[in-house]
């Protein structure tokens, strides 16, 4: 069946008692489609209370989550994304890990013309570690978009972001 033709499958918008996965749960992230594919635009969600543990310690890292990405035709849906960042509650992983693994769970799932995401996580031993990773489909414009922004990441001015 051609993509524009599929059912939406959102399940957990709406319900009130969606119990919480707290161990990694892929499984949770669902999509709509998107409205708009003609149009290239920017979704961003800021996610200020994400929590994993290290793998190591145990101990909780904290972190605020920045998730840009470009669609094509499927969306994240936000509930979804909610209950899936939850899941790392008691997963452990080390910072890097889980900025990729968030990103390549949802090029699995949407598809996006680009994506992008930066954990910001806060100091822990008087370190703060803000892994960035992206990526843009390649063959596409997009592609140039990624190493651009990856290029210029974190420079004066370019999404400047502080939960600190």
């Amino acid at each position: 069946m051609p993509r524009e033709k599929q059912q939406e499958k959102i399940t957990l918008l709406g319900e009130k008692h969606v119990p919480y996965a707290y161990d990694y749960a892929p499984e949770l992230l669902e999509t709509f489609e998107n409205r708009h594919p003609d149009r290239d635009y920017w979704v961003k969600f800021n996610c200020p209370e994400f929590t994993a543990l290290c793998p190591i310690t145990g101990q909780p890292d904290f972190a605020t989550i920045y998730i840009s990405y470009v669609p094509d035709r499927k969306m994240v849906e936000s509930k979804s994304l909610k209950l899936y960042l939850v899941s790392f509650r008691n997963h452990g992983d080390f910072h890097e890990d889980v900025v990729n693994i968030i990103m390549k769970d949802l090029i699995r799932l949407m598809e996006p013309r680009y994506i992008e995401v930066w954990g910001k996580f806060l100091p822990r031993g008087g370190i703060s570690i803000d892994p960035f990773t992206n990526y843009g489909k390649p063959g596409t414009k997009f592609e140039e978009l990624a190493w651009k922004r990856f290029a210029e990441h974190d420079m004066a001015g370019m999404d400047k972001v502080d939960n600190r």
